[in-house]
């Protein structure tokens, strides 16, 4: 479905992804761990246009995206769940969640999104920056779906939350993969990872310096001191 080779990303004279090269298949959860500032965001900028690649290829549902805009990509089938939520402060849930609806056969739909998540429902007409951090959350991935994409790119979404918004977030992201949606999952919550995801990389000082099942990474733990110091 995605297929990143060998992307180079700058900005202005700051090389930062050097070399990267990962895969996200067909209804699979790819985990992407890392320390902070090691270039997990600009990847995701990377493969939705935001920071486009100096050199390499990224391919989405066989289509290339180096030349494209993001709207561009975003309308093929692709779709992010922004670090830090992003979600519009002046805007209330329901017109957060509508703004940027696709209509798709099956799809996602403002019913859907308030049966996910039925505290939203609750709290429809409240304003977004009226809301707790894990509904804030809660917002931002239903926003995200109801783009209703094929692959969804998730900036660090346990990022702040209670353990118990952490644990629905997990619960959401099974959700997704049951019903098809593939997931590049970039955290630093080593165990939300491991219990999540089918593959895992790490990025460090912007490449990828393991790739493994979540198995193999939990029991190596000179790979994850080194590399994420847990």
């Amino acid at each position: 479905m995605l297929k990143v080779e060998n992307i180079h990303t700058y900005y202005g004279d700051s090389y930062i992804l050097q070399g990267v090269s990962i895969e996200v298949g067909e209804g699979a959860v790819i985990g992407l761990l890392g320390r902070n500032g090691m270039g997990k965001t600009t990847l995701i900028r990377s493969i939705i246009g935001f920071t486009a690649p100096r050199s390499g290829q990224v391919t989405f549902q066989d289509v290339g995206l180096t030349d494209k805009q993001p709207f561009e990509i975003a309308r093929l089938g692709m779709s992010v769940v922004p670090q830090g939520r992003q979600i519009f402060p002046s805007l209330n849930v329901t017109e957060n969640l509508t703004v940027g609806f696709r209509v798709k056969s099956e799809g996602w739909t403002l019913d859907r999104i308030f049966e996910l998540f039925p505290p939203l429902k609750n709290r429809a007409n409240h304003p977004g920056n009226r809301l707790s951090g894990g509904e804030q959350q809660m917002l931002a991935i239903g926003r995200s779906l109801m783009t209703n994409p094929s692959l969804l790119l998730m900036d660090e979404p346990t990022e702040g939350l209670s353990p118990l918004f952490v644990q629905t977030v997990g619960q959401v992201i099974r959700q997704l993969k049951q019903g098809g949606i593939s997931i590049l999952l970039v955290e630093q919550n080593l165990r939300f990872t491991l219990k999540h995801a089918d593959y895992i990389n790490i990025l460090s000082r912007g490449k990828i310096v393991h790739s493994s099942a979540p198995e193999e990474l939990d029991a190596n733990q000179e790979i994850r001191l080194k590399y994420l110091g847990v």
